[in-house]
C-alpha cells in the first residue's frame, strides 16, 4: 500500500498548507480524489507497489512542479531516508513555492 498526501496550496485557502494522508491499499480498495490547487504526494509502504492515477488533461512539462517531500509538515512515518526522484530530490522547499493556484470560494 502507499500513504496518499495532499497539500493544500491555493492561495487564500482557509486550509493553505495544510496536508491530509490516508492508506491506500488493494486490501482496503480506498482512492483519494486530489482536487486543483492540491499538492498531492505518497510514500509506498511496499516494494513493487504500483501506482495509477488519473488526471484532467494532457500532461504538460510547463505545469509540473515539485516541493521538497520534508518541508510540508507532512508525518511520512518514516524510519530511514526515503528514495526519490530526481525531480523530488532537488524540489524546492514548501515555503519557496508559488503557488499558481487562488481559492475561490463557493
Amino acid at each position: 500500500g502507499i500513504l496518499d498526501v495532499v497539500v493544500d496550496v491555493r492561495r487564500g485557502s482557509p486550509t493553505f498548507g495544510q496536508n491530509f494522508g490516508v492508506e491506500l491499499s488493494f486490501e482496503n480498495g480506498l482512492q483519494l480524489l486530489v482536487p486543483k490547487g492540491c499538492l498531492h504526494g505518497f510514500l509506498t509502504r511496499v516494494e513493487n507497489t504500483v501506482v495509477s492515477y488519473k488526471v484532467d488533461d494532457f500532461y504538460s512539462a510547463e505545469a509540473d512542479g515539485a516541493v521538497h517531500w520534508a518541508s510540508c509538515g507532512i508525518d511520512w512515518g518514516l524510519d530511514g531516508t526515503p528514495v526519490l526522484s530526481d525531480k523530488d530530490e532537488v524540489a524546492p522547499a514548501f515555503d519557496a513555492f508559488d503557488s499558481p493556484f487562488v481559492w475561490e470560494a463557493a
